[in-house]
């Protein structure tokens, strides 16, 4: 008798398939549970987890949440303009989701570990443990506790006659799921490389993309989006929609030096088409009908909040707290926000909102509405301590060039 059955939380990828017989080679469990959860991959992705889990594992469970992985994780960034170091984020929203389902499958099956194929050098070995630690299970991981190097798993998935969809020449990993998908490893990690065009599968080269713009109109209702050039839409449905149209002109490109968790600096390679216009047109939109204190103190909540969010610390208390903050702003983001669309780039058309703070009677320059006398007070008191200061620094100036 071994120790019993693990939980591995499984994408089909090869990490994850190569754990499946080193949990029993050499951490002698008896068997091996997968777990796929879909998050928004490709079918195609889905299916083949499906049936490798099914051919590899003793037994294996595929769970869809997508409509909660847009309505629990995407929608709180869309509103919170989550983004980290200048992109959409993406893997590390869906992480705490995929580790809470695979925990109720390990409670399921009565399992006391989960498993999963994160290295010891990036940020999701720290996502999924927080997860499983805080469920009072115990966390196995080959690749980081054995210090498994790309090239030795490609062998020994050969020899286990594991079927695997990378090579050594081009060792991609990629992970992906309906907001955002990510591509590294390999030549990618040398900083000075170009990406090849065929690690793209949303986006095309901003060069080939059509050579007329595209105008789009997208609707929101409480800080999410919810209409599409007029049609409503259901989040994963809008999302997905959009991925097609923004992506056939090549907007949603990331390229960039990223610092993960633990300190390294990492090349990422980035496709987001959605992700990139939903949020510009999110952040035009609050400038509209958001006062100018809470625009200054919800770019320090959403960079907090985006903070933990990459973290994965879905269950900081300080994420919730962020979260009711930022769900009371967007009461008043509602509207619609007009885009245009054209070789790799997003750029907001207009904008209206019948909560819009803003006055065309009262700004414009042809309008009397407002007496302009009225601003002289203010300017007499304008910026005062500075000039009170300056005052003081050219009287010295005067008496040192005396002396």
């Amino acid at each position: 008798m071994g120790k019993g059955t693990i939980v591995l939380a499984y994408s089909g990828g090869l990490d994850t398939s190569i754990c499946i017989p080193l949990l029993k080679e050499r951490y002698d469990y008896d068997r091996v549970v997968t777990v796929a959860v879909n998050v928004g991959q490709r079918d195609e992705e889905i299916e083949e987890a499906t049936q490798k889990g099914e051919k590899l594992a003793d037994r294996h469970y595929t769970v869809d949440v997508r409509e909660r992985f847009v309505i629990e994780h995407i929608f709180p960034a869309i509103k919170a303009n989550g983004s980290y170091e200048g992109y959409p984020m993406g893997t590390s929203l869906a992480r705490p989701l995929i580790a809470q389902e695979v925990v109720k499958i390990a409670r399921k099956e009565k399992a006391k570990a989960i498993a999963h194929g994160c290295t010891g050098k990036g940020n999701d070995q720290l996502r999924f443990d927080f997860i499983i630690r805080a469920a009072g299970l115990d966390v196995v991981a080959p690749i980081r506790e054995q210090n498994l190097t790309r090239d030795w798993e490609i062998e020994y998935a050969k020899e286990h006659r594991i079927p695997v969809p990378v090579k050594k020449g081009k060792p991609w990993s990629m992970d992906e799921n309906c907001w955002s998908r990510s591509i590294e490893g390999g030549k990618l990690e040398d900083p000075a490389y170009y990406p090849p065009e065929e690690i793209f599968l949303w986006t095309v080269s901003p060069q080939k993309a059509p050579a007329k713009p595209e105008k789009i109109t997208l609707g929101f209702s409480r800080g999410v989006p919810d209409s599409l050039n007029g049609k409503k839409l259901a989040g994963y449905d809008l999302i997905q929609k959009l991925n097609i149209l923004a992506g056939k002109h090549g907007v949603g490109r990331n390229d960039i030096i990223e610092d993960r968790i633990l300190g390294l600096k990492a090349r990422e390679n980035y496709e987001h088409p959605a992700a990139t216009v939903i949020l510009t047109a999110h952040r035009d939109l609050e400038s509209l009908v958001l006062t100018r204190q809470e625009l200054v103190f919800k770019r320090m909540v959403d960079d907090k909040w985006s903070e933990l969010a990459y973290k994965g610390l879905v269950y900081e208390p300080l994420y919730t707290a962020l979260n009711a903050f930022i769900d009371t702003t967007q009461e008043r983001v509602n509207g619609s926000v007009d885009l245009e669309l054209y070789k790799g780039s997003v750029r907001v058309l207009g904008r209206s909102s019948p909560q819009a703070i803003y006055s065309g009677d009262l700004v414009s320059f042809d309008s009397a509405s407002i007496d302009q006398c009225h601003a002289i007070g203010v300017s007499h008191y304008f910026g005062i301590q500075a000039r009170l200061v300056h005052g003081m620094k050219e009287r010295s100036k005067k008496t040192t060039a005396k002396k």
